[in-house]
């Protein structure tokens, strides 16, 4: 066999062998960290606790994440009524560094101390956590989409915050604020549901839903247009990583009459695929075929399909595409 193949194969190996033993160390730490006390004194006590429980930087970036998620839950009135922005004045740019970081200092103390925060305050307690365990760790800032109206929004807003933590020689994607639970709007409250989804994302799928105000990534540009454009994605789809073939867009221009084609990866026939007319009623798909790992079906675009189209499996939403009329 040539050398060159040789090396690639060993290479391919070698990858496939650390994220499996990455994926191995992490799936443990969760239950560790769910026995630590709710409380610390200081960071800096439960990161010298992480710190002696755990030795790898994969551990240790999984157990600032399950602490944080399991302890810290997201403050709704805060982001319904934001505080007040002060400003402050300085002389100098070593007064003006000293009072940004007097206020991140106060930022990251309110949510240790008080057990609530937006997502500034999950992003920078993280980095804090992150940086005292000998972790590079960054606080990125951006947009979020999260749901029907964002398919196609015009405008890019900053409105969310995530972290990026360096392990095994890699950049991971962290999202704790969304790893600790969401919004229930019909229970008009935060709902405390740990999710581990949101630590170590894989890139296509994090993009699919967050998009940084920089408009890059490890120095690769991100589309704008993609982001806005595309699908919007369900939790479910990034656990069972149902990857959405079909269509590409997030927005489906049809006639009345039309039929389209869905295609998704790693479902089968033996999964229950429906979507929602628009009087909220599952309608089952007809006549699916399996296809190259997937599901293909199409679906009838007629009267009883409103301005949005959600696809269900196995009763979890999955993915939903805005309808617009040629």
């Amino acid at each position: 066999m040539p050398q060159k193949k040789i090396v690639l194969i060993y290479l391919l190996l070698n990858s496939i062998f650390i994220n499996f033993t990455f994926a191995q160390k992490i799936n443990e730490v969760d239950k560790i960290i769910a026995k630590y006390p709710k409380s610390f004194n200081t960071t800096e006590k439960l990161a010298e606790k992480i710190g002696k429980d755990f030795d790898s930087d994969a551990e240790r970036a999984r157990a600032i994440y399950s602490w944080i998620a399991f302890n810290i839950k997201y403050d709704y009135n805060a982001f319904l009524n934001p505080p007040r922005v002060q400003g402050f004045s300085y002389s100098s740019e070593a007064e003006k560094q000293r009072k940004i970081k007097q206020v991140n200092d106060n930022l990251i103390q309110k949510a240790f101390n008080s057990k609530k925060a937006v997502c500034e305050g999950f992003t920078a307690l993280y980095q804090n956590l992150a940086e005292q365990l000998g972790l590079k760790c960054e606080i990125v800032r951006g947009d979020s989409k999260t749901n029907l109206r964002d398919i196609g929004r015009k405008t890019t807003l900053s409105n969310h915050a995530w972290n990026m933590v360096f392990v095994d020689k890699k950049w991971r994607l962290v999202d704790v604020t969304w790893g600790q639970g969401y919004y229930d709007s019909s229970k008009g409250r935060m709902v405390n549901d740990f999710n581990p989804i949101y630590f170590d994302t894989d890139p296509d799928y994090f993009f699919a839903k967050h998009y940084p105000d920089s408009g890059s990534y490890l120095g690769s540009r991100i589309s704008k247009e993609d982001f806005l454009n595309g699908p919007l994605i369900y939790n479910t789809t990034i656990e069972n990583d149902y990857k959405i073939k079909s269509p590409d867009s997030g927005i489906i221009e049809v006639k009345n009459g039309d039929k389209v084609t869905f295609e998704i990866k790693n479902i089968s026939k033996s999964n229950q695929v429906f979507y929602l007319n628009k009087k909220n009623q599952p309608v089952k798909v007809q006549n699916p075929k399996e296809k190259r790992g997937g599901l293909e079906f199409q679906i009838l675009m007629d009267n009883n399909i409103g301005d949005y189209i959600t696809i269900f499996v196995d009763t979890n939403s999955v993915v939903a595409f805005k309808i617009v009329s040629k």
